[in-house]
């Protein structure tokens, strides 16, 4: 098994604690069920915030979905003139099998305009995905 970097991002309207913990977790979700990540095999992740979010660390979003064993970091993204604003980024190092190009990075909202040259991520059904972060905050409980 070797160590594999899982990247994505999303943005957020407003800074706001919940909607940034929402779209984190939200994020989350699509990298680890796209890649079918067990967070045993997470060796850390590494969340960025540009420099207009700062409500809240969105490194508790993972924590939200029972990751408490994994170690985490929270940073801000470099501030480059004309960059886009109100983004959420993660940097999971994923100990894996799978080929470099077998991995799906996900980028959603308007940081799909990040990373067009990646695969893009099917049509989310954000209904169902809601319902799947609900089940693994419930197992916190």
């Amino acid at each position: 098994m070797i160590c594999r970097g899982v990247r994505g991002a999303t943005t957020v309207t407003h800074n706001d604690r919940d909607e940034i913990l929402e779209a984190t977790r939200q994020l989350m979700a699509l990298i680890i069920r796209s890649n079918e990540i067990d967070s045993k095999d997470v060796a850390s992740v590494i969340f960025t915030v540009t420099s207009d979010l700062n409500a809240e660390f969105p490194a508790l979003a993972a924590r939200q979905l029972g990751w408490m064993d994994v170690p985490l970091i929270c940073t801000h993204e470099i501030s480059v003139p004309g960059s886009l604003p109100m983004c959420v980024r993660i940097l999971m190092h994923w100990n894996t099998d799978k080929a470099q190009d077998a991995i799906h990075h996900v980028y959603v909202r308007d940081a799909v305009r990040l990373r067009p040259d990646l695969c893009p991520v099917p049509e989310i059904d954000w209904k169902e995905l809601e319902h799947w972060i609900e089940q693994q905050m419930a197992g916190m409980k």
